[in-house]
């Protein structure tokens, strides 16, 4: 594939550094938009300065609610928080991020003619009352709950996204993405793997929300960056999930933990939050027609590989756990 101009917006952030890295590594030039609201530099780690230096990649600091001006290829749009924590914090910020963001964006592709790749997210099913849960399923969402800044923000930038694409035949593709973990997830993000883990190596108890029966599917993040990948890649228009269909209990994952570290860990109830999903899976069967889209990284090495990464973060500074794990 000849070498493309491509935006990721977002793209200082857990999944974005990953993709960027990524498309950098294929030969093409890289323009990362991030307002470093979570994302961070440091992601990047040593590549950057070569990165810089080669002169096919750029960081702009840059708030996707505002309009931006740029002459590009594809748009891969990632930008928003991603984790409770941090979604909560200023959910009024969040859902103009999903909207007013994803909006300036369907605007840019269009005025330049690029293709958009839409991040959103499994969120859109809410507590789905379907199991697994395909791309049909119009989820369980409440409009106006705690997490809906970001449930709800994630289904209007899927409703944008198709209506540029019916009214002015904007290319867009839009991936929902299932929980997703490995290296450079922040310390203090509030999701379940980085909390157990870190939780886990402080010694400290681990939390578990209602009785640790509810179910999540965990992909590593390298599986789910060759699906934006082939997705963007591809001729597909609806949504599609993107994630690992190994459905697991909490309590199931602390204990995979446990044989991990070969320590035994306690684990400690919580009340289950509000809105907090029960069960969680993908039906993989349209990436996987469609896409030829196969996770390859079994939870157990993809947690060899975050308990590493999470190590060495915790080693470097005491980093702040300000609120317990949430999915």
């Amino acid at each position: 594939m000849a070498p493309k101009t491509i935006l990721v917006t977002g793209g200082a952030g857990f999944i974005g550094s990953h993709l960027a890295q990524r498309l950098f590594d294929a030969g093409h030039r890289v323009i990362v938009l991030d307002n470093f609201y979570t994302g961070r530099l440091e992601n990047f780690g040593s590549r950057y300065r070569e990165m810089l230096l080669s002169g096919r990649f750029e960081v702009i600091r840059h708030d996707v609610v505002e309009p931006i001006t740029l002459e590009v290829e594809q748009v891969y749009h990632l930008a928003c928080p991603a984790s409770p924590v941090h979604y909560q914090h200023n959910p009024v910020k969040t859902l103009k991020t999903n909207v007013l963001g994803t909006y300036h964006m369907l605007g840019l592709a269009k005025r330049v003619g690029a293709r958009i790749l839409l991040a959103s997210t499994s969120e859109v099913y809410g507590d789905p009352q379907v199991h697994p849960q395909p791309e049909s399923y119009w989820g369980n969402v409440n409009p106006n709950g705690v997490r809906s800044c970001y449930d709800e923000g994630k289904r209007v930038a899927e409703t944008l996204a198709c209506d540029y694409h019916r009214e002015h035949g904007v290319e867009i593709r839009i991936a929902r993405i299932f929980n997703t973990y490995g290296p450079r997830m922040s310390v203090n993000d509030g999701r379940v793997v980085s909390n157990f883990i870190c939780q886990a190596l402080r010694g400290q108890p681990i939390t578990l929300f209602g009785d640790g029966t509810q179910t999540r599917s965990f992909c590593y993040v390298s599986d789910l960056v060759d699906g934006l990948i082939a997705l963007m890649a591809s001729d597909v228009c609806e949504p599609v999930n993107l994630g690992n269909d190994r459905e697991l209990t909490m309590i199931d994952l602390a204990r995979t933990l446990e044989r991990l570290l070969g320590d035994k860990l306690t684990l400690e109830h919580h009340p289950l939050p509000q809105d907090d999903p029960v069960r969680r899976q993908p039906d993989l069967q349209r990436a996987r027609t469609l896409l030829g889209y196969e996770p390859r990284v079994s939870l157990e090495d993809g947690l060899a590989e975050t308990i590493e990464y999470f190590r060495d973060e915790l080693a470097e500074g005491p980093g702040a756990m300000t609120t317990a794990g949430r999915t």
